[in-house]
């Protein structure tokens, strides 16, 4: 049964490797649904996040697959209960005399959602949350015409103990243990 995976993936910042990660996913027929990529906690490395709605089994093997590139240093997969993530999505609603703006605020203020800033005759709302929930105020804003959206990918963190932390202490101590012998 499919369901929904997000994959973490800690890599060294090197040209290309984003392009043969999501080959490894076109190779296998699975469709990304969301993807970004950013800065880690960690000095010099990245981390991607990839969500995918697959089975569990599929999702594996191709989370083993991603591990096998170079500068990938380590990949991790997560169910949605195993996280904590959010989007960020922003709205444009052109003002003229035909936008109710006690309404508009009263959507905007029962979605939690705020005016990152007026230019011109546009208003740019800003909401953070879950995709259901930017889709939701989405559907809400229509009445007053839309005249843009877009929607960030996902960034999530596990809701357990820094999982890459742990890999690159085991990593350290192996390293030790060769050392020394």
């Amino acid at each position: 049964m499919k369901k929904i995976f997000t994959i973490v993936i800690f890599t060294e910042n090197k040209i290309g490797l984003l392009n043969r990660v999501t080959s490894l996913f076109t190779q296998r027929h699975i469709n990304i649904e969301s993807l970004t990529t950013s800065e880690s906690e960690y000095d010099g490395i990245h981390r991607f996040t990839v969500v995918i709605e697959e089975t569990e089994e599929r999702t594996f093997k191709v989370v083993r697959q991603i591990e096998k590139q170079v500068e990938v240093l380590k990949a991790f997969c997560f169910t949605d209960e195993e996280t904590v993530s959010s989007e960020i999505a922003l709205y444009k609603i052109k003002l003229d005399d035909s936008v109710d703006s006690s309404s508009l605020q009263a959507v905007m203020d029962k979605h939690d959602a705020h005016v990152k800033e007026e230019v011109g005759k546009f208003l740019i709302i800003e909401k953070t949350g879950l995709k259901q929930e930017t889709h939701v105020l989405f559907e809400a804003l229509k009445p007053f015409g839309i005249q843009g959206f877009v929607r960030s990918g996902r960034v999530s963190l596990s809701k357990t103990i820094s999982t890459f932390s742990k890999h690159l202490q085991e990593l350290e101590a192996h390293s030790k243990e060769i050392i020394s012998q």
